[in-house]
């Protein structure tokens, strides 16, 4: 990553994501009677925002991949 895409990078927005998805798996454990502990819901949060991430700088790799070869 160069200097400019660090500074457009929102890590806020990540962090208020991988907070609001521990928040709904604590609160859907709870509601099922499971009582996870609030530490494997931040885990399981963090891993799947990981994944999101990924996936979507994948995508966006992709598309510019295919951007650069389509005839113009």
């Amino acid at each position: 990553m160069t200097s400019k895409t660090l500074s457009r990078f929102p890590a806020w927005s990540i962090l208020a994501r991988w907070a609001t998805l521990t928040g709904i798996l604590w609160l859907a454990s709870t509601a099922l009677g499971h009582r996870t502990p609030l530490a494997a819901c931040a885990a399981s949060a963090a891993l799947l925002v990981a994944v999101g991430e990924a996936g979507d700088w994948l995508r966006r790799r992709w598309t510019a991949h295919c951007d650069s070869r389509s005839p113009r």
